[in-house]
């Protein structure tokens, strides 16, 4: 079986959104309660703007997305630049068969590799897979927001897990954008 991790284009925005639905619609995953369609995937991997990365797994000859893993701004104030949150999403397809570690790894190794000084995972609890992937790749549990959100019924807390990527020097250096790391991966 082939299976490739590559950056993300235009074409994977169907993709990305079909696999991201069942999380918005169907499960406390996500805080959003309407699933993005592929126009507005594509709008946000556009607003990225070669800074931060989105990538894709793909499978078999076809190259047939299984899963998409991003970076985002962990929150909007520029003192904040020098950290991002990141998230990975997997076709239910494509659950348990190491995807989402290979996904993670990739993504983690793109933004070390950009120069950004932490990373922060923030997950909807209860959430063992989730939980059991960000510590596979290095995250700690940093805390958690009791009742932080409420959708399907229920309050639901969200923890953060973080984890170091470059040392937090003094000056800290710019991050470099996703489109000049040149990063390339062969699994």
């Amino acid at each position: 079986m082939v299976i490739a991790v590559r950056p993300a284009t235009p074409d994977d925005a169907e993709a990305i959104a079909g696999i991201y639905r069942p999380y918005v619609e169907g499960a406390t995953v996500s805080f959003e309660t309407d699933a993005p369609d592929a126009d507005e995937m594509h709008k946000r991997m556009l607003a990225s703007d070669g800074y931060l990365p989105w990538l894709v797994v793909t499978e078999g000859e076809a190259a047939t997305v299984m899963g998409y893993a991003f970076a985002g701004p962990f929150r909007d104030r520029p003192a904040y630049r020098y950290t991002i949150e990141t998230s990975v999403y997997l076709a239910q397809a494509a659950l348990g068969k190491g995807y989402g570690r290979q996904l993670y790894d990739a993504l983690i190794d793109t933004v070390r590799a950009q120069g950004f000084a932490h990373a922060i995972g923030v997950i909807t609890l209860p959430n063992d897979w989730s939980i059991r992937l960000h510590e596979s790749v290095g995250f700690k549990r940093t805390g958690v927001l009791r009742e932080a959100g409420y959708k399907n019924g229920r309050w639901i807390d969200v923890g953060f897990w973080q984890v170091e990527l470059n040392s937090a020097t003094i000056p800290p250096k710019e991050p470099k954008p996703f489109s000049e790391t040149g990063m390339v991966w062969n699994w």
